[in-house]
């Protein structure tokens, strides 16, 4: 688990890859000016909770909520990334007095589906690892060529950011169920429960190669008084491309809705 800094505090949910550390340069950026708390989720190595199948979704909101308790927070931020961005918004759904703030980083929104491609992964998903972590590079080298100024620090990004994601391997058929679980779930009438101030933030239009900014941009119409932010010349991984302006980002909505 990452519990760093001091101030607000924010917990920051991962996406379906279930790995905090994949996140860490934002982590660390935002634990400057934020108590920050990142986990792994269900199932994952080093997360230690096991996977409750009879809970399916659920498990992940009350990971979640069991989280929050134990570390006596009050009234956290709570950020979800990409796939935690479902978590977090049922999270804040149902638990409207347990949290300041709601921020959804890159989120699909109700009513998103996965394309050919990433469906062709969820239904085979050991046979499909191999060429998925091929493709990795080349899925968000746009991004990594936007978002860096020069060849040498998107190679030293490149490299350390490898590192991270080989030091704490995903597990395919782990996310291939939780897409499938979040999938058979309906999150409108979550939106319609959200009362806490919430954040909208993705990257630039056509360089998420994950989930396409508009998609994400819907929940500014689904969640009463959200408010969006763009980080220009960034896509799906923007929060650890360009960790400072995220945190910059991210960190004063959390201070400034903080009570």
């Amino acid at each position: 688990m990452f519990d760093r800094g001091s101030g607000p505090p924010v917990i920051v949910i991962p996406g379906v890859q279930g790995r905090w550390e994949w996140m860490k340069p934002a982590l660390e950026a935002l634990s400057r000016t934020c108590r920050t708390i990142s986990y792994s989720l269900r199932g994952d190595i080093g997360s230690g909770a096991r996977l409750e199948p009879e809970l399916g979704f659920d498990a992940y909101v009350q990971q979640l909520d069991e989280l929050a308790e134990r570390l006596e927070l009050g009234q956290p931020a709570v950020c979800g990334v990409s796939y935690g961005g479902w978590i977090a918004l049922r999270y804040a759904a149902r638990h409207a007095d347990r949290i300041s703030s709601l921020v959804l980083v890159s989120a699909p929104s109700p009513g998103w589906s996965p394309s050919p491609r990433q469906a062709a992964y969820i239904s085979r998903p050991w046979l499909s690892a191999p060429a998925f972590m091929a493709a990795g590079p080349l899925r968000v080298w746009p991004e990594i060529h936007a978002a860096l100024p020069d060849w040498p620090s998107r190679l030293r990004f490149s490299v350390a950011q490898s590192l991270r994601v080989l030091s704490a391997p995903m597990i395919p058929p782990l996310m291939s169920t939780r897409v499938q679980q979040a999938q058979a779930l309906d999150f409108r009438p979550d939106c319609e429960r959200i009362a806490a101030p919430t954040l909208v933030v993705t990257g630039e239009e056509g360089l998420d190669s994950v989930v396409p900014v508009h998609v994400t941009r819907r929940y500014c119409s689904l969640i009463r008084g959200a408010r969006y932010e763009m980080m220009p010349g960034t896509g799906h991984i923007g929060m650890v491309t360009q960790p400072e302006r995220f945190s910059e980002l991210v960190g004063g909505f959390v201070h400034a809705n903080y009570h």
